[in-house]
């Protein structure tokens, strides 16, 4: 998987910089645990750590070619799943390989088709190219976003790192935050290249940014277009299953020991079902899976108006009806409470967090534990996004909501900042206009009737502005332990064609993800296949609740928190002094330790980044 950082500067020699370009590179130590590499030129710098899952003996990076007297080094990070038959097409135009890397494949790629070669990749992917004869810089990202990849223009030329980290570990760059970038942070949603820090960008899901002596450009290889479902369901349906089934032969190729993360709901088991298949099928052994559950201090599980059945029981029905190798990770108050972990987790991120619970801690303890056994997971991350699973998609008021769907999401934790501070940034207008450019961009077909487009413009706000949140999280939780996760139902072919699947037929059974389930019917239990959708997780232990608010309370008491002044202390005290609530959880509960987390999100990132507010 890996993770890169880059410095280009036309008007300086490299040489005379060389700590910089590696203290940048050791920032991405976490994402590439396996091997370091530094290449320069006069002009340039890349550097590279490397997590070793395909050829690990021959993949190693930066990789060179030398070529008609020029030279062209890459680095880039992802996995590339048609490496296969690219290398059959190259090796058939005349190119010679040395390894079996699809690093490799994507440098023979460049040299035969330049930047047209992310037309012909299949897969996740973030990469740098530098060509000595054009003295030019290519940064691409793959069609969904899966790996990041963020850049910081200068007058000289570019920084790029696939965190931010990379980029605010040079000198010359401040952690500057702009009441824009704030908004950026305080609400659900993800405007496509954007960044909290002022000056820093984000290379978006399928976009090329060019650097060169002229300047800079960007140009889109790709975006979701409307087109005519030709299909009926009986063809949908099928035509969806024999992708499903593409994708998952080409995901489960690995070097390293490859798992699935499992919930026990529709889209972990259907993806854990199809990777068990073709795990046995070419392995002749089980697929390993893991699933997450929280040790409650003896306490039986409490239905939620959140979360009404506990995950477990679906889980061993999973594992009974497919005979997979399958792990419990068992988490408790300790293991989320840990500031450590906290402290790792904002590290990972490089932002306050933006949701709710304790998702963020729980997702990388989880992470660490499956970290201790394999090197790449699948998820089923985006089914939700793309088949339509949320609750609001089949709400006639949210869907009508001239906002985003998910809105309610995101509706609190704002009331714990200053009420002039919240004036000044008017979040509900940053808002608005964010939906409205969203809106702009949605592909149109002539002919759909009012409900169908209005459903065609909620699948699109949803795969450019929460599937991008979404796998942002995934991959810095994931990375940050080493973890290769990889997401099937991001593969573009698949997107692609959903996208275009009128909302009668998505719905066509009355359920959320109608499609999905047919498709999959034939490989899940009974029970998974009628279990209405649940979240993921929260623990239910007050004992999480009791350690949170003693971290907040010593922040708050901390003289020398630079957070203060942006914090109204009067709605945080009244919290503090509310006793913690026993399960069930309650929404109010769950606000509280919302309005928390964030209080201790906001004074931990301005204290440990050095956060410079220009609002």
């Amino acid at each position: 998987m890996c993770g890169m950082a880059g410095w280009v500067t036309f008007e300086r020699e490299i040489d005379a910089h060389c700590g910089v370009l590696e203290a940048m590179t050791r920032t991405m130590a976490l994402r590439g645990p396996d091997a370091e590499g530094i290449w320069r030129d006069r002009h340039v710098g890349l550097g590279h750590r490397r997590l070793a899952v395909i050829d690990i003996e021959g993949g190693s990076q930066p990789m060179i070619a030398h070529e008609d007297g020029r030279t062209v080094c890459l680095i880039y990070t992802g996995e590339i799943y048609n490496a296969a038959e690219l290398r059959d097409r190259l090796k058939r135009a005349g190119h010679v390989f040395r390894t079996r890397s699809d690093t490799e494949v994507l440098l023979n790629g460049y040299l035969e088709w330049g930047e047209e070669v992310a037309n012909h990749l299949n897969g996740m992917f973030a990469f740098a190219v530098w060509d000595t004869r054009r003295e030019e810089l290519l940064l691409i990202r793959d069609r969904l976003g899966v790996k990041p990849l963020f850049y910081y223009p200068m007058k000289d030329g570019v920084l790029f790192g696939s965190e931010p980290k990379a980029i605010l570990t040079h000198p010359e760059v401040r952690p500057r935050v702009s009441s824009a970038g704030l908004c950026e942070v305080l609400l659900l949603t993800k405007n496509p290249g954007r960044t909290p820090y002022d000056g820093m960008l984000e290379v978006m899901p399928g976009q090329m940014v060019r650097v060169n002596r002229a300047g800079l450009t960007r140009h889109v290889y790709w975006r979701l277009e409307a087109r005519e479902h030709p299909d009926d369901l009986e063809t949908t349906i099928a035509r969806i299953s024999a992708l499903l089934e593409d994708i998952m032969e080409r995901q489960v190729v690995s070097d390293v020991p490859l798992c699935s993360l499992l919930s026990g709901g529709l889209d972990s088991s259907a993806i854990t079902a199809l990777a068990h298949r073709a795990v046995t099928r070419r392995a002749g052994r089980p697929l390993r899976s893991y699933s997450l559950d929280y040790v409650s201090r003896g306490r039986e599980f409490q239905p939620t108006w959140f979360h009404d059945s506990p995950d477990a029981p679906f889980v061993r029905d999973f594992v009974a009806h497919t005979g997979c190798d399958h792990r419990e990770v068992l988490l408790d108050s300790a293991d989320l409470a840990d500031p450590r972990a906290s402290a790792a987790v904002l590290h990972a991120s490089d932002f306050p967090l933006s949701v709710a619970g304790d998702t963020y801690v729980s997702l990388y303890r989880f992470f660490e534990r499956v970290r201790a056994e394999s090197t790449v997971a699948l998820s089923g991350e985006a089914a939700d996004e793309l088949f339509g699973g949320y609750t609001w998609f089949h709400d006639r008021n949210a869907v009508q909501a001239q906002t985003f769907p998910w809105s309610s999401m995101s509706g609190g934790g704002l009331n714990v900042l200053d009420p002039g501070l919240l004036e000044r940034l008017n979040p509900r207008e940053f808002w608005a206009d964010s939906y409205a450019g969203a809106l702009a961009e949605v592909p149109r077909l002539a002919n759909e009737n009012d409900f169908e487009r209005r459903m065609r413009e909620i699948g699109y706000l949803h795969l450019t502005r929460l599937v991008p949140f979404l796998l942002d999280r995934k991959d810095r939780l994931s990375m940050a332990v080493g973890l290769e996760v990889r997401v099937p139902f991001c593969d573009h072919r698949l997107v692609e064609y959903v996208f275009n699947v009128p909302w009668r037929l998505k719905s066509f059974d009355g359920r959320e993800k109608s499609l999905l389930r047919a498709a999959t019917r034939a490989l899940l239990p009974e029970s998974i296949v009628t279990r209405r959708k649940c979240p993921y997780p929260w623990t239910q232990d007050e004992a999480y609740d009791h350690a949170l608010r003693d971290h907040v309370a010593s922040l708050m008491a901390d003289r020398s928190n630079v957070a203060a002044d942006i914090l109204n202390r009067k709605v945080v005290a009244e919290i503090l002094a509310r006793p913690v609530a026993s399960p069930p959880i309650t929404p109010h509960a769950i606000l509280d330790r919302f309005n928390l987390e964030r209080v201790r999100s906001i004074c931990c990132w301005m204290n440990d980044y050095g956060v410079e507010l220009n609002l």
